[in-house]
């Protein structure tokens, strides 16, 4: 595709700084809103909170609420002051800004990560009877499915995406990879989130996830060696 006459307009670039400004508008509203919902509900809540839950979905930890009700929020907003500071962390020839409205959008995903966890975290000490660790699970795996979309679109750099020693090496381990990454990783959060929704246990998402890491490094590994081989690097 020819994009030369496109980027003389410039309206596709400013196009992209402003829907990346509005992720970035959205991360901070969905930090600000965290902190907001933990100090309206705070009076309602007794003064220990879950903050742990075991493999069972048995509440196996506490907090003092006068810490723990802003617990994530702080976490969210510690979260956000990293990854705003990631683009200027980056090195020359891996820099995040090559893929900046993937990376913002990214942070957005990580923000309504926390912000889901958070609202968990708060209901079952409001008095709602809700299975945590299921309903934690189908997010993390609803979260890998929309990762997955976009990872095909994260360029080299040492921050995001799938950072093995033969992707950082070698732009087209990097690209391939990654390509296997994004089909794998919408294909294991479909599948364990089907599985936790078909009652099986949490243990069968958390072995997809790790064979599908696995699968990742492994392909990451072989397909260096083999163009190292070929003395295609």
């Amino acid at each position: 595709m020819d994009v030369g006459p496109v980027r003389k307009t410039g309206k596709p670039e400013e196009g992209e700084q402003a829907m990346t400004r509005s992720y970035w508008i959205a991360a901070a509203i969905l930090t600000l809103l965290a902190f907001a919902l933990s100090a309206a509900v705070y009076s309602s809540l007794p003064e220990r909170i879950p903050i742990h839950w075991n493999a069972k979905g048995e509440i196996d930890g506490y907090g003092n609420k006068q810490w723990a009700a802003f617990l994530s929020p702080l976490i969210m907003l510690g979260m956000l002051a990293l990854l705003r500071a990631v683009p200027w962390l980056s090195p020359r020839h891996f820099e995040v800004d090559t893929f900046r409205n993937t990376y913002a959008f990214i942070v957005v995903l990580v923000m309504v990560l926390f912000a889901y966890i958070h609202v968990l975290t708060l209901l079952v000490p409001l008095g709602y009877n809700v299975d945590t660790v299921k309903a934690l699970i189908v997010g993390m795996m609803l979260f890998f499915m929309l990762l997955g979309n976009v990872l095909g679109k994260v360029q080299r750099n040492f921050f995001v995406g799938v950072r093995t020693p033969w992707t950082l090496a070698s732009e087209r381990v990097w690209t391939e990879t990654h390509r296997l990454a994004a089909w794998l990783f919408v294909g294991t959060g479909l599948l364990g989130m089907i599985s936790v929704l078909a009652g099986l246990s949490i243990f069968v998402p958390l072995g997809l996830i790790l064979a599908c890491v696995v699968a990742i490094i492994g392909f990451s590994l072989v397909r260096y060696k083999q163009l190292e081989r070929r003395g295609e690097l």
